[in-house]
């Protein structure tokens, strides 16, 4: 059961990343017109995923440091 929780941290750790990544312009989206959208999205949302995304990172990344702690050395 510990392991489900951590495979869901780790998941949620992805997705901190993937926002992060994505409010810095490295995601690239596959049509022209769907990369428009996601960099007005950026330009108008930018400051906030970035802020987001790092938020989710540091917090994530202490749990799965504790989570792993806790699984190996009981």
């Amino acid at each position: 059961m510990e392991y489900i929780g951590l495979i869901f941290e780790l998941l949620l750790l992805a997705i901190g990343v993937y926002v992060y990544l994505f409010s810095r312009g490295f995601v690239r989206a596959g049509t022209p017109e769907a990369q428009q959208r996601a960099e007005a999205f950026r330009q108008v949302n930018g400051w906030w995923l970035r802020l987001m995304g790092l938020a989710l990172i540091a917090f994530m990344g202490a749990n799965v440091v504790i989570h792993l702690r806790d699984l190996f050395f009981r």
